[in-house]
């Protein structure tokens, strides 16, 4: 044995318990919520952050904060998900997905927010200490310790393709979005890397809250009179938020006299609303009205010209979206649930019908992030029945010289050109109109007759119309 002295042992350290984070603990209840039950953030996220301020947790700084990491993550998880790919030992889907969500956050916090390197880190780890305990705890802080080895670019560099090799693999990695979602766009879009590139990118931003003022309900100066609040770019109804902000907030909104609506979904309304129709101009049809944005901006149209508005809703609770949101209109109005494919109107009752379908919601990617990850190439051939069979209906419920407008928040060709192809085949009596000069000031509007907007160009979502006369 030995005749050296054995050194002291050092006493053991205190457990510390973790501390608890209720920006974080709030913005991975959003991503599990998101995760677990299909939500969507713009749903979820909003009572979480009403809850949290009711409380006395949160200010105005710990809800913009909040937001960011919700938004933010959703946004880039594909390329997230490729750089933690690259610092585990397993393949990604052997990571339980709570663990992937705290790795998720603490990513972007590393590479998309400017909070420091040191904070990010011991921030996630805490969060993970505190909603998946210790020893996954230390897991999360191995894999971002290595994630904070690099920058962004320094990652991309190493786990997205060579544009060369594979350019729609590249700008998916790159860009956060699903290789067939790229592709889509790219087909639908048209021209070489700097297009598709610069709409990715928009795919990609926190967009503006745009609010419109229901004609004969709100004035747009009384919007303006809120604050960081700027003329829409294309619509006379149109106010944007430049700075976000809580909409419900507002007098007008909270009184229902205005909306939240995108200005592409605006333009849509005021195009229809604008076609050259031949002979009376009295009944208007919304036939997929829900949630209500467009049927209550069309109603206060036709107010104003003395026409009337019917808005049919297959589903029942958002037929009653759109009883709210149509409530206060000026003028006459009825709303039903009705399936529009098989209507309860006789046809040829309306001098002009607006469609807007339900679809994939590609056009929509900068609002609901998440829907790129849950869609799938196979939903196409869900909707294209529903689709085809709702513009059928359409069609068959306006008038010889009244107008339809087909519209859509894809702009993905299976669902635009393809559909209202079809129908044109089957319906000889009917044709194309110019949309183009009814959407007065906007550019980039292509060869036409049918308009694709586009978040990268207009600023708007991929809103796409057409609009066709009845003729026969």
């Amino acid at each position: 044995m030995s005749d050296q002295p054995r050194r002291p042992r050092r006493p053991a350290k205190p457990y510390r318990r973790p501390k608890k984070d209720p920006v974080r603990v709030l913005a991975f209840e959003a991503l599990r919520a998101v995760d677990e039950r299909d939500a969507y953030a713009n749903l979820v996220l909003p009572p979480l952050l009403r809850k949290a301020r009711e409380s006395g947790d949160f200010d105005a700084r710990d809800a913009a904060l909040a937001t960011e990491l919700v938004y933010g993550t959703l946004r880039r998880q594909g390329t997230y998900d490729a750089i933690v790919a690259a610092c585990v030992d397993r393949p990604l889907r052997e990571v339980d997905p709570p663990v992937l969500d705290v790795l998720s956050l603490g990513v972007h916090q590393l590479l998309g927010t400017r909070i420091p390197t040191h904070a990010a880190v011991s921030a996630s780890v805490e969060l993970a200490r505190v909603v998946l305990g210790d020893g996954r705890a230390k897991f999360v802080n191995a894999v971002l310790r290595k994630v904070a080895q690099d920058d962004l670019d320094g990652w991309l560099e190493r786990v997205a393709p060579p544009y060369d090799d594979d350019p729609e693999d590249h700008l998916a990695v790159v860009h956060s979005h699903p290789r067939w979602v790229v592709s889509a766009l790219w087909d639908s879009l048209g021209g070489g890397r700097a297009g598709i590139e610069e709409l990715l990118r928009a795919d990609n931003e926190r967009p503006e809250v745009t609010l419109v003022a229901r004609p004969g309900r709100a004035d747009v100066g009384e919007l303006l009179g809120e604050e960081a609040a700027e003329p829409g770019r294309w619509s006379p109804y149109a106010v944007r938020l430049t700075e976000g902000g809580e909409p419900g907030a507002v007098p007008a909104v909270a009184e229902g006299r205005a909306g939240v609506q995108d200005e592409g979904s605006q333009l849509v309304a005021l195009a229809l609303a604008s076609a050259p129709v031949e002979g009376r101009d009295r009944m208007w049809l919304d036939g997929c009205a829900g949630p209500g944005g467009k049927a209550a901006l069309l109603g206060a149209l036709a107010a104003e010209r003395g026409a009337v508005l019917l808005a049919s809703e297959k589903q029942p609770h958002r037929a009653g979206l759109v009883a709210k949101a149509l409530a206060g209109n000026p003028g006459p109005y009825q709303v039903v649930a009705a399936d529009g494919t098989r209507p309860p109107w006789r046809p040829g009752s309306f001098d002009r019908v607006l469609v807007d379908v339900p679809c994939t919601g590609l056009g929509a990617l900068r609002r609901r992030p998440e829907a790129r990850w849950r869609r799938r190439p196979e939903d196409l051939d869900g909707f294209a029945p529903l689709q085809r069979g709702l513009l059928r209906t359409a069609l068959e419920s306006v008038r010889v010289g009244g107008v339809v407008g087909y519209a859509t928040c894809s702009p993905h060709l299976a669902e635009t050109r393809a559909v209202v192809a079809d129908l044109l085949k089957q319906f000889p009596e009917a044709e194309l109109i110019d949309a183009r000069p009814l959407l007065p000031g906007v550019p980039d509007l292509g060869e036409g007759p049918d308009v694709q907007l586009w978040p990268h160009l207009h600023g708007t979502d991929a809103m796409y119309l057409a609009l066709i006369r009845r003729t026969g």
